[in-house]
């Protein structure tokens, strides 16, 4: 879990102390989070700039963009060309292979499709 430290005015600090001390929080953070995790569940939009920052700069994989965006890699894919980012396609390290195999573990084939390959092969 990452840890930051940032200001804001002292007025959103008395009401993030209030609510904990109402109950509605277990303390600062979990306010803090609280509110982060539902400004982007509201702002899709912004969820898809920081994704799409955090690739451009090599920060992350496709696959972390995707998840980011809450979006497929195909999805992904598409919005980054959109954005005018070039792809970065192949393996770049360990991490990266394991979470290629963890998506391609994920995809479903329809068998009746299967079968006629094997069919039109004999």
């Amino acid at each position: 879990m990452a840890r930051i430290t940032g200001s804001y005015p002292d007025d959103l600090d008395l009401l993030i102390e209030g609510a904990v001390e109402a109950g509605v929080f277990g303390g600062k953070s979990d306010a803090l989070r609280e509110f982060v995790r539902e400004y982007f569940e509201d702002n899709e939009n912004e969820r898809i700039a920081a994704a799409v920052a955090l690739y451009e700069r090599e920060r992350i994989t496709l696959g972390d963009a995707a998840r980011l965006a809450d979006v497929d890699r195909w999805t992904m894919r598409d919005i980054l060309r959109e954005h005018g980012v070039e792809l970065r396609l192949g393996l770049v390290d360990e991490d990266d292979a394991a979470d290629e195999v963890e998506a391609a573990s994920e995809l479903e084939f329809d068998d009746e499709d299967s079968n006629d390959g094997e069919s039109r092969a004999k």
